[in-house]
């Protein structure tokens, strides 16, 4: 398992990240125990959670549940210098995490300070913005994105302030890094610049939805992050199960799977999203491969830095993602995959 590092930072993961949102609540705190094991004996030490999850579904009840799971195991296994733990400030929600509050600096001090206590660690190794107070065009809602509705000084104003927050929670050595999710290029090239100006830490990471059916990524924010040294960490790398074929062009629901809790899986399930999917699988198999394990293999073939975070339900299909590293993409293969995207290029 190949190590990389995360933006300018000196943190060194695993190139691929162990998604934990559904421990607590389709996986017990045994399971999820079960999986950070796993994949620490396969070289992954990398994982990401959120003090939201767990998901599917996502309730009041279970806010932090997965964090809690998480340090139970750092409790119990006393392997907390082993791996880099990443969670996230959920900031502007509907209604489960401090309904309709925003991220500001006295906020991070607040969540930083209940997400030790939950991961029982003194310091969080990647604090990450789970999405911007301003709106996100992430999750199916750019269609409907209207950036006229912003305000830039009060934008620039926060940024300063969740800054000057984040210069304290580091120099106490409750957080190494900082990272974002579900921003722009905009939005990450003035966290950036912001950051310069005040001398204050950078982000190193961008979490942001990437996949073979999910490439938004590709222009604007390729270019803001190769340019400003920011690491994608690429979610549902696997297009929340769509890319296995285990729905088999929408046929089939299997027991347990994502789509018993929520049939569109976000917005992602449209009439252009099946003869997508089956375009992915059927040059799988024509080259043998799993789908499953060639689409995570894909992320790392990216000419920007790319670190693919899956989750699992059961132990298959964790080994079969983290068997992913082992896979070698043709250039017949590379080839098929552009062809396929340009015939599909937006499925949902």
């Amino acid at each position: 398992m190949r190590q990389l590092t995360l933006g300018q930072s000196d943190l060194k993961v695993s190139e691929l990240c162990l998604g934990s949102m559904t421990w607590g609540t389709q996986n017990t705190q045994d399971e999820g125990h079960g999986q950070i094991d796993m994949a620490l004996d396969h070289g992954v030490n990398f994982i990401d959670t959120a003090e939201m999850y767990p998901v599917n579904p996502v309730s009041a009840e279970t806010v932090g549940v997965t964090e809690t799971i998480i340090g139970a195991w750092v409790a119990k296994s006393g392997r907390r210098d082993e791996v880099v733990i990443a969670t996230k400030h959920s900031g502007l929600n509907e209604r489960f995490v401090r309904p309709g509050e925003p991220i500001t600096g006295q906020s991070m001090h607040d969540c930083v300070e209940l997400s030790l206590q939950r991961l029982q660690t003194d310091v969080i190794d990647l604090y990450q913005l789970h999405w911007p107070n301003r709106g996100s065009y992430h999750f199916r809602q750019i269609w409907d994105y209207d950036p006229t509705v912003q305000n830039r000084a009060e934008t620039l104003d926060n940024i300063a302030d969740v800054l000057e927050a984040m210069k304290a929670l580091q120099k106490a050595g409750k957080v190494r890094e900082f990272g974002l999710s579900n921003e722009s290029a905009w939005g990450t090239t003035q966290w950036v610049t912001q950051a310069e100006r005040l001398g204050a830490p950078r982000m190193q990471t961008i979490q942001n939805e990437y996949s073979l059916i999910c490439r938004q990524f590709d222009s604007d924010l390729a270019e803001t992050c190769v340019n400003e040294d920011v690491t994608l960490l690429a979610f549902s790398p696997l297009g929340t199960g769509l890319l296995t074929d285990k729905y088999k062009g929408g046929t089939v629901i299997p027991k347990g799977s994502r789509r018993t809790y929520g049939a569109e899986l976000g917005g992602r399930v449209t009439a252009r999203m099946w003869p997508a999917v089956d375009a992915y699988v059927a040059i799988a198999q024509k080259h043998g491969l799993d789908p499953a394990q060639m689409a995570i293999a894909w992320c790392l073939t990216r000419p920007f830095k790319t670190i693919p975070i899956f989750g699992a339900t059961t132990e298959a299909q964790l080994k079969t993602a983290l068997g992913s590293v082992d896979v070698t993409l043709s250039d017949e293969v590379l080839a098929e995959i552009n062809a396929a995207h340009r015939q599909h290029p937006m499925p949902m």
